[in-house]
């Protein structure tokens, strides 16, 4: 078993077993791994060469959907909910890619950037059907068929995140290392070579993009479930950095690392609010400059070096 898989176990024990002890970190676990689900998102577009500074839109688009949708369908079960919020980022994310994958480098991510500004001032504007900058509250919905308690509903929940992470890991790995995923790495090397051997770099990139908006509208949907609120900030700038940072962070060499940026993200902004109260992004800051110097590559990349250098020495 390698080192990734390692990982990947350790993180999902965790994850499930360390509420048992400490039931007050339940959420920041949910709010966790829907942040991987969203960085794994971006880490394929990255892996392309291109950086979208503007992909909360997805996750925004699918927490309103779900938002909307359960207010209109008050006993809709929450797993239908979750399927919502992807097939918003699959529809949005065939509209918006078909125009921005034919961009790239600065231009990609200013112009997803735009459209994400658009979205959010959208959002906060119409106050009668968007709630405004106040958001749409959203009843707690049954789980299964199930009603249940916060609790219960917060540990099913972490359940099936930690579930449909790995599912999404594991596909994503899957898409890597197809055809598909090996040109849509090709657009960073060369992609003028990509069109010569009669792969479009248009299309290779347009369902990457789908796929990465796929994701981020499933984090959306675990956000908007997982808060029982919805509100324009998540589609603000910030909010995309915030997913940049932690794609960054874990790496993007193999699946795992948005989750181990993801869960690196949460541990430092909970205690560093709690002890450094208004002053948590400087920490963060910190952190991010220290992994340009000691990890580069992401964590995940560190990881994977290691165990290379180990099997060299055997």
């Amino acid at each position: 078993m390698n080192r990734a898989k390692i990982v990947v176990i350790l993180l999902a024990l965790v994850a499930l077993l360390l509420p048992v002890a400490l039931p007050w970190i339940k959420t920041p676990l949910i709010l966790g791994t829907a942040f991987g689900i969203a960085a794994l998102g971006i880490s394929i577009l990255i892996i392309s060469g291109q950086i979208s500074f503007g992909h909360a839109m997805f996750v925004c688009a699918g927490g309103y959907a779900v938002a909307f949708v359960s207010r209109q369908w008050t006993h809709l079960d929450s797993a239908l909910l979750l399927a919502v919020g992807a097939a918003t980022g699959v529809v949005l994310g065939v509209v918006v890619g078909s125009f921005v994958v034919r961009y790239r480098a600065i231009f990609f991510g200013m112009l997803n950037l735009a459209l994400s500004m658009v979205l959010f001032a959208a959002l906060g504007k119409f106050f009668n059907l968007t709630g405004g900058t106040d958001g749409l509250r959203l009843e707690r919905a049954p789980f299964f068929g199930m009603n249940l308690e916060r609790d219960a509903f917060e540990s099913v929940l972490l359940v099936v995140g930690v579930l449909l992470a790995l599912l999404s890991g594991w596909l994503v790995q899957r898409y890597l290392r197809s055809v598909a995923g090996q040109a849509l790495a090709a657009i960073k090397t060369n992609e003028t070579r990509l069109e010569y051997v009669g792969i479009s770099a248009y299309q290779t990139l347009w369902i990457g993009y789908i796929i990465s908006a796929t994701l981020c509208g499933l984090s959306g949907a675990i956000f908007a479930i997982a808060q029982g609120l919805v509100t324009p900030e998540m589609g603000y700038w910030v909010r995309s950095g915030e997913i940049v940072f932690v794609a960054i962070l874990g790496g993007v060499g193999h699946p795992v690392g948005a989750f181990i940026g993801a869960g690196i993200f949460e541990f430092v902004k909970l205690f560093a609010a709690a002890y450094l109260t208004g002053a948590w992004q400087m920490v963060l800051g910190f952190v991010l400059i220290a992994m340009v110097f000691l990890a580069p590559r992401g964590i995940s990349a560190m990881l994977e070096e290691r165990t290379t250098a180990k099997r060299e020495d055997v």
